[in-house]
């Protein structure tokens, strides 16, 4: 049985042999989050945080990340990078490559930032999953996690990622053992690429507020039906933007938009995932909702009903 007070004790003591300032790199998701917190615990003042702003995240997440880490009492960097990411995708369909390409700007940013820290290292909340289905070795690529597979060969910085043996069950363990509030342990799980591989196809500027309102939707009407005691509270569930265009009805005129699909999933390490038996009346409030919000760019909704495996649980 994993023993989350004895893993602390024995990664706090071989992190504290870390002398040089170490750079870490947060989404605000709960894996870089309990890394974050384990590694202040060990480095203290030579440990900086930062946070990167793609252009890619969550509705308010750069606010609710912010917030997080001042709550946790852990100075955070924030830095504004949309613009660049958003150059860096044009024209980019093929899911490998947006993910080593968002990994490689990933670098450079936090090598430019290690700069003014005279930082030696680059900490990643990276877990088991993420180098297991971004193949090596004898392993098959499943697809390459942007922290592991979207890595560059020669890098500036020293690599450490305390908690890459670990599963998301675990990490949440450890999480609540650091004194990291349960509610935010328990948030469901994010990608590091963000809304880039949430949206199928080229991940525009434009194509990405769309999926970062139907997200925001998705968010709100389950956590919703959830309160209300209707269902359990899915582990994972987001909106994916289907970039091609299908003929619809809006009041008497004919409407040609796109599909939003909605994921829902109920897992524990990630490894493997069932679809959500998620009510067909939350469904309609869903699909209703996010098209009444996007009429004028979403006209159809669908639900993946796909299991992991076959089916990843992001889809690119």
């Amino acid at each position: 049985m994993f023993d989350s007070d004895r893993f602390i004790q024995e990664k706090t003591t071989e992190l504290a042999n870390t002398k040089e300032n170490t750079i870490i790199a947060c989404s605000g998701g709960v894996d870089s989050t309990v890394t974050a917190i384990l590694l202040h615990k060990a480095l203290g003042k030579n440990l900086h945080c930062v946070f990167v702003d793609t252009g890619f995240m969550r509705k308010d997440e750069p606010e609710t990340v912010k917030k997080i880490f001042n709550t946790l009492k852990v100075p955070l960097t924030i830095i504004n990078a949309q613009t660049r990411f958003y150059e860096a995708l044009k024209g980019i369909t093929e899911p490998e490559q947006k993910r080593k390409i968002i990994g490689k700007l990933f670098i450079e940013l936090f090598e430019e930032e290690a700069k003014k820290v005279n930082a030696k290292n680059l900490a990643q909340g990276t877990l088991a999953p993420d180098w297991i289905e971004s193949g090596g070795q004898l392993r098959d690529t499943i697809k390459s996690h942007h922290n592991v597979g979207g890595l560059p060969e020669q890098m500036n910085l020293e690599l450490i990622e305390p908690v890459r043996d670990l599963y998301k069950d675990e990490v949440r363990k450890i999480g609540l053992a650091l004194g990291i509030p349960n509610e935010f342990c328990q948030k469901q799980p994010f990608p590091g690429p963000g809304l880039a591989v949430r949206i199928m196809g080229e991940a525009t500027e434009k194509r990405a507020e769309i999926v970062r309102k139907a997200c925001a939707i998705v968010e709100e009407e389950l956590e919703k039906a959830a309160e209300e005691g209707k269902m359990t509270l899915p582990w994972q569930y987001f909106a994916v933007l289907i970039p091609i265009k299908s003929v619809g009805v809006q009041g008497d005129a004919r409407a040609y938009g796109y599909t939003i699909a909605v994921r829902s999933v109920e897992s524990v390490d990630a490894m493997t995932a069932d679809y959500s038996k998620v009510p067909h009346e939350v469904l309609e409030k869903i699909s209703v909702k996010i098209t009444n919000t996007l009429k004028d760019k979403i006209n159809r909704v669908v639900y993946d009903i796909s299991n992991k495996p076959p089916s990843t649980i992001e889809w690119e």
